[in-house]
């Protein structure tokens, strides 16, 4: 279709262009025929488009064509005819031009699909085939190759460049023992990886596949724009036919005819929505039917799972409780040591916890492990048992301290594994999966796009989901649902509008189905829900969600001004060529015009939403500076416990802990707050823009300057004149508030850098 288009501007265009050089040298009856030539060609190829749009009971906007060309031959206006069939040829190519511009980056994603891998074989390396690559084989991934499938990091560092699935502009490191995704480029020297999934399971197929179905998908047109089609093709034959009437001129009825035509519905409205699907598409927003545009832009009411989509979906440790006669750092070391040799996620996140820390880890001997309930072994010469508290306790005496708190960590939503040391519980490791990062900030900008409810769905406990329900501020929380009565909450919600649900896992499939859009998790959630969606989020960022519904408001917005625009110009053009004003061949340039112009107006949904790559923070500088932030919690994890203990220690321990303190104020912790005011608060106030944006972040550093001060000095005077209890009662009082500040900042500091790196 898209070669017999331009095929047919070029024809009519030369044929035009001959004829007017012919009739100009005298041979006015051959330019009359190659005229006549013209207009048949394209009035033939717009039969055929009306005949097929009849075939798929569409309404056929060509109508008006065929009526002005076929007019044109019979009053045997030639010249206008042909002109009329340039035009209307010609804007026909604009269309096509402006669809394949819209599909541009899907369409890339499938060019660049790699077909083939280097593995490593016991004679050397061999290029194979992508469906030869098995779970286990070892992959060579040279510079500037796109990563085959999804594996393992084996070398000691890799650079790729993820723009194409997550929008980054800068290269990202990672270290050995990485996850790397499938469609990433390696940016810098050759790496080794190891598959850890087959081809057809790997993030970059599972994507293709996805956009394939988008291309696929019948274009966005027929709702929005035969809306107003209904009206406006009576609306254009009536008046030409009022004009025909009134003063027995064909002529200017076909003059109405020709101003109406091409309309600028079959033009400006799927160019407007086919451009809100690249947009989208460049977000990390894959809409795979285009009808989803339109109903995104009016959903007021939104449903979210909970696991894996408001929270990270993995448990990570979030506390360490500890007996008085053992550290937090100790309790942790002899877990991890032990927990290694489990797969259990909960085993994988405590040893990863330790790791972050810089806890040397040791090799149990002697495990025996219970699944899904604990493991007992020697780590050097401690026996050490963790687990649930029903099978640590079986294991040890029953100390009266852990009941409150494991009632306590029910109660947050948290998880808890005990920890028993040389038969004595010793220890409670709190587990909890966290909200996401960028979790509050897609509630705020969700809200601000106009979603009127948020409703979370759960099939979680009822504490644990008013307990994240109400950190979020949620609307309604529904806990313990089933996947049926997700799906018929969904079904009843629809009734009062259009709805959208957001899920990741196979259990979300059914209300996915359900909403009028339905949004998966498609960067790491189950194939079954982004089967099951309308739209799938391809990056790992929640509030991309919320620039993909004020795309398709927008989009929505302009489609329905470049409709309405076009229309009235094309009425107001009607109504002079009606009065005689306007001839044929004058009015086929001007509805050129209005076209041209109305598609120029669509196309501005191209330039929605774009921000420079200066505008963002690279991602390795934002997991730097959450390293460092890593690095200090164990140093905010011993003050509290200082500020715990403080008065229980004896006088050569508090003189200790004393030195320790001001040894971590003075090298570590005001210094790293220092350096950040100096060098990293300028660079993001710059990426924030206006006058002072971190005032408050600045105020913080300077409380935390102003009690660490008076932290010194208080600790200088206890070592110099002696440990009274209204000074130990002071410094605990100020340990506290150093402790909940740091932690608020750090927190703030890390959502910020987070929200500034999408």
């Amino acid at each position: 279709m898209c070669r017999s288009i331009y095929l047919q501007t070029g024809i009519s265009a030369a044929l035009l262009l001959v004829g007017g050089v012919l009739r100009h040298l005298g041979h006015a009856d051959i330019a009359d025929r190659l005229w006549l030539l013209a207009s048949a060609v394209v009035l033939t190829g717009a039969l055929i488009d009306t005949f097929m749009a009849i075939l798929r009971r569409e309404i056929g906007l060509d109508v008006i064509a065929l009526l002005s060309i076929g007019g044109a031959i019979a009053l045997q206006e030639y010249f206008a005819g042909a002109v009329i069939a340039l035009m209307y040829a010609s804007g026909r190519t604009l269309e096509q031009y402006a669809e394949n511009r819209a599909r541009r980056e899907m369409s890339a994603l499938l060019g660049r699909a790699p077909r083939t891998a280097n593995r490593y074989e016991a004679t050397g390396l061999a290029q194979v085939s992508l469906e030869a690559i098995q779970p286990g084989d070892r992959i060579l991934v040279r510079a500037g190759d796109i990563v085959p499938i999804d594996g393992q990091l084996l070398s000691d560092v890799a650079a790729v460049d993820e723009s194409a699935l997550t929008g980054e502009s800068l290269p990202v490191s990672y270290a050995k023992g990485s996850m790397l995704a499938s469609g990433i480029i390696n940016a810098a020297d050759a790496f080794d990886m190891l598959a850890t999934r087959k081809a057809e399971d790997s993030t970059y197929s599972h994507i293709v596949h996805l956009v394939e179905k988008a291309q696929q998908s019948k274009a966005p047109v027929a709702r929005l724009a035969d809306r107003y089609a209904v009206l406006f093709i009576p609306l254009s034959l009536g008046i030409a036919g009022i004009a025909w009437l009134a003063t027995g001129d064909a002529v200017r009825a076909l003059a109405v005819i020709v101003v109406a035509t091409p309309c600028p519905l079959i033009l400006a409205v799927p160019v407007a929505l086919f451009c809100a699907m690249s947009r989208c598409a460049q977000h990390g927003v894959l809409i795979k039917h285009g009808s989803a545009i339109e109903q995104m832009a009016q959903v007021k009411t939104l449903f979210f799972d909970k696991t894996g989509t408001l929270t990270g979906g993995k448990a990570r440790l979030s506390g360490i409780l500890a007996a008085p006669w053992v550290t937090q750092e100790e309790v942790l070391r002899l877990a991890a040591s032990l927990e290694q040799m489990s797969s259990h996620a909960i085993a994988q996140a405590i040893v990863a916890a330790a790791h972050e820390r810089g806890l040397e880890l040791t090799i149990p001997t002697s495990v025996t492990e219970e699944p899904g309930a604990g493991l007992a072994g020697r780590v050097g010469n401690v026996s050490v048992a963790a687990g649930t508290r029903a099978y640590v306790s079986a294991q040890c005496e029953k100390p009266a301290w852990p009941a409150d708190l494991m009632a306590q960590t029910g109660e947050e939503g948290n998880a808890a594994v005990c920890v028993a040391i040389d038969g004595k519980m010793s220890g409670l490791l709190q587990m909890a999966d966290e909200v996401r990062l960028d979790t509050p900030r897609a509630m705020r900008l969700l809200r601000a796009a106009g979603i009127g409810r948020i409703v979370m769905l759960t099939g979680d406990r009822s504490d644990v989901a008013d307990a994240i329900g109400g950190l979020l501020g949620v609307d309604k929380v529904m806990a313990q649902q089933t996947p049926a009565s997700k799906q018929e909450t969904i079904a009843l919600a629809r009734a009062d509008g259009a709805v959208m649900m957001v899920g990741d896992g196979i259990n979300d499939a059914p209300a996915l189905a359900a909403a009028n859009v339905g949004v998966a998790m498609g960067a790491r959630g189950a194939a079954a829900a982004a089967e099951s969606a309308q739209l799938v989020l391809l990056v790992d960022r929640l509030d991309r969600l919320a620039s993909g519904v004020r795309i398709c408001r927008k989009a929505r917005a302009i489609a329905i001004q470049s409709a309405i625009a076009g229309m009235g110009l094309s009425v107001g053009a009607m109504l002079i060529a009606a009065f005689g004003y306007l001839p044929p061949v004058a009015g086929a340039i001007l509805q050129e015009a209005i076209d041209v112009a109305v598609i120029l107006n669509a196309l501005r949904v191209l330039r929605l939403e774009k921000t420079s790559p200066a505008a963002r923070l690279p991602h390795d500088e934002v997991r730097r500076l959450n390293a460092e932030h890593a690095r200090l919690v164990p140093i905010i994890d011993r003050i509290r416990r200082l500020a715990d203990r403080i008065s229980a220690l004896p006088p050569p321990a508090i003189a200790q802990e004393l030195l320790w303190l001001n040894d971590a104020l003075h090298e570590e912790l005001l210094p790293h707050e220092s350096s950040d005011e100096r060098h990293v608060y300028p660079r993001v106030a710059s990426l924030i823009g206006g006058d002072d944006p971190l005032a408050s972040m600045s105020t913080a550093h300077r409380e935390i300057f102003r009690l660490g001060r008076k932290v010194e000095t208080l600790a200088r005077n206890l070592l110099s004149d002696g440990q009274s209890e209204t000074a130990l009662h002071e410094l605990r009082h100020l340990l506290y508030a150093l402790e909940a500040i740091l932690r608020l900042h750090f927190c703030q500091e890390e959502e910020m850098y987070h929200n500034l790196s999408a």
